[in-house]
């Protein structure tokens, strides 16, 4: 489908052209100041003169159309419709918007497409009763044209049509630099890859009457806008260094930390915009979005109540409210309640991508891999420029041991975000399963490497899962020294884990330290005293160390018997549990059998932007402090298993 550019003619061109009436005002008509009724917000007393100006002009159609204009902003949106057809002004470019605009408003979307397209068929026509009316006290043909497409784009977006819906925001914003709500609609709801924002902002030209401030100033609040992903903060000029204190720029320095990982620093900074402004709009979804993410406190679980419910009886039509409400009950592991809220946030915007990343998650706590797929895949739909979408679609497929399009989609997200971390583990994950661990290293070291040299506030339960998987990889490559450092490492970040305790256990005991072997496997049957692999390996150790022989005799490592560690999170929990629908392999009666399974993937919050935006990590239970991440368990001695 075609989109039809309506052409707007200026003044001058409209005096020239043979088929325009042009339409005057009498002399002696009353002059009433309605500008001073719409400053003061007297909607009433404008609606009631305008309706008496235009009796005593005969339907004068400026007159008619400042009263179809207070018709829109009391919202007889029927009655403006009405009005600007009787009196056959949809020949004006103004008034024909103002009549899209109420068809729009009403949900009306194919009426209100059909009143903006009537001027390519009327430019056609030559015959009198066709002429274009111009009403010279009203009109601006740029402002009006720039509009036209604006509306054009949100129909298009209502009738799910993104791709129609982002060629409108762009011609708008070609228009006209300065109409914020076309940039607003392509960025907010990522319909811009990261290639397609530097290409519309390349090609972004300020009028000839811009002065320089006015040119740095729309760069930089575009640029800032668009680098969400890169971190880098640029550089204020001194005319514009005033705007650090501005909240919708604090607010874009928190979604920048928030995309590249770094929660705690933009949870601050959200914290301090909402101070100041308590429904910021831009704001509220990024610090949903780390309510979530920092799930270890009862603190969150209490703050996010509080504003969920607050935006509800605050704002009961506003989506953002019902998306508060429903990560409340994701997050404290209700997810039917969850579903409701969402879907009711989805039916009152349709783009709203970080309802359905959080729709998903809500599928994805209980297993159920197709249906968490099938949001996904709706939010990659709506957010082509966030790779959250991709990344979640991933971890489903790495869920179903399907390695081959798990790895697909998240190179995808690796496109879109190189230096998200948890891309790279996701992707070290895929190479460890598919048995290539040199690969696996390199991910894994490349996560390392980013939130190191990004300074990011990483969470801790995930930093130790990064670090135990990291040390399980060289364990498989025989790099004992590095594995063993590497869970040290883990067990500082994120002392407590048994899981860890029995993989530095099973190190100590390669490096033939059998002592402290010994020693960690009883902290971890401390911490977990069912852990059938500190069990099973603690009870080997005695015996050879009692017998006083070789561990490992004559190279063989299938004297020790143990199994798998179960699939559990890391995280504080002195008991942590197995994720449903995760489970280890059936031991066989010859240890010499057994292999190894990764464990899931490390989670990510719900926003974003974006969305949601999403942005939320996947809650294993609402009392539970373990994060979402999944480790690598390899507990099996012989090097020869996957």
């Amino acid at each position: 489908m075609k989109i039809l550019q309506p052409k707007v003619l200026s003044y001058n061109e409209y005096k020239m052209a043979s088929d325009i009436e042009i339409m005057t005002v009498s002399p002696n008509r009353p002059n009433i100041d309605f500008e001073k009724f719409r400053k003061t917000h007297h909607y009433l007393a404008a609606e009631f003169w305008a309706n008496k100006l235009v009796s005593l002009s005969g339907g004068a159609p400026v007159d008619v159309y400042y009263l179809a204009q207070c018709y829109y902003l009391t919202k007889q949106y029927h009655r403006a419709i009405l009005l600007i057809s009787t009196h056959n002004l949809l020949r004006n470019s103004r008034c024909r918007y103002l009549a899209a605009r109420c068809h729009y408003e009403t949900k009306n979307y194919h009426m209100a497409l059909d009143v903006l397209d009537q001027v390519s068929k009327n430019s056609c026509s030559r015959k009198s009763d066709q002429s274009v009316i111009v009403i010279p006290e009203i009109e601006d043909s740029t402002s009006i044209e720039c509009s036209i497409h604006l509306l054009k784009g949100y129909i298009y977006e209502a009738a799910d049509n993104r791709q129609l819906a982002m060629e409108s925001f762009k011609l708008a914003f070609q228009i006209d630099p300065l109409c914020y709500e076309a940039f607003h609609a392509l960025t907010q709801h990522h319909m811009l890859s990261p290639q397609e924002g530097k290409d519309i902002l390349s090609s972004l030209t300020m009028t000839d009457t811009s002065s320089d401030v006015e040119e740095s100033l729309v760069r930089y609040v575009y640029e800032s806008r668009l680098n969400k992903y890169s971190g880098v903060k640029h550089k204020l000029s001194p005319s514009l260094v005033h705007l650090e204190t501005n909240l919708d720029f604090v607010t874009t320095e928190a979604e920048a930390l928030y995309y590249n990982c770094d929660f705690n620093r933009c949870f601050k900074l959200t914290q301090r915009v909402l101070q100041r402004d308590p429904y910021h709009p831009e704001c509220l979804p990024i610090h949903i979005a780390c309510l979530v993410e920092l799930k270890q406190a009862n603190s969150e679980y209490l703050s996010l109540f509080l504003l969920g419910h607050k935006l509800v009886d605050y704002y009961p039509e506003n989506a953002l409210s019902w998306f508060a409400v429903g990560c409340y009950y994701y997050l404290i592991g209700k997810n039917d309640k969850a579903r409701l809220f969402l879907i009711k946030a989805t039916t009152l915007d349709r783009v709203l991508g970080p309802a359905w990343i959080a729709y998903g998650h809500s599928f994805a706590a209980e297993n159920e891999h197709d249906q968490a797929r099938a949001a996904y895949y709706k939010a990659a739909e709506l957010m082509k420029g966030c790779h959250l979408p991709l990344l979640y679609i991933g971890m489903e497929y790495s869920l179903t041991n399907n390695n081959r399009y798990a790895e697909e989609f998240f190179k995808q997200a690796l496109e879109i975000a190189p230096e998200d971390p948890f891309v790279h583990h996701e992707l070290g994950v895929v190479a460890y399963s598919s048995q290539d661990y040199k690969k696996a290293e390199s991910y894994f070291r490349k996560a390392v490497k980013v939130v190191e040299q990004n300074e990011v506030s990483v969470i801790p339960e995930k930093w130790s899962t990064l670090l135990h998987n990291l040390g399980q990889t060289y364990c498989k490559l025989g790099k004992y020294e590095e594995a063993l450092e590497f869970h040290q490492q883990a067990l500082r970040v994120c002392p407590g884990v048994a899981s860890t305790y029995a993989s530095l256990g099973l190190v100590q005991s390669y490096l033939g330290d059998y002592q402290e072997a010994i020693v960690s496997l009883h902290k971890a049957l401390s911490l977990q005293k069912d852990h059938t692999v500190a069990v099973s390996l603690l009870s080997t150790l005695m015996n050879q160390v009692v017998s006083n022989s070789s561990v490992f005799e004559d190279g063989v490592e299938s004297n020790i018997p143990f199994d798998l560690l179960p699939k559990e999170p890391l995280g504080p929990s002195s008991a942590p549990t197995a994720p449903k629908g995760v489970h280890p392999p059936a031991s066989s009666s010859s240890m010499d059998d057994i292999k190894t399974i990764l464990g899931s993937s490390i989670g990510k919050p719900v926003m974003h932007s974006s969305d949601i935006i999403g942005q939320s990590t996947r809650s294993q239970t609402p009392q539970s402090a373990d994060s979402s991440a999944m480790v690598i368990e390899d507990m099996e001695m012989d090097d020869e298993s996957p």
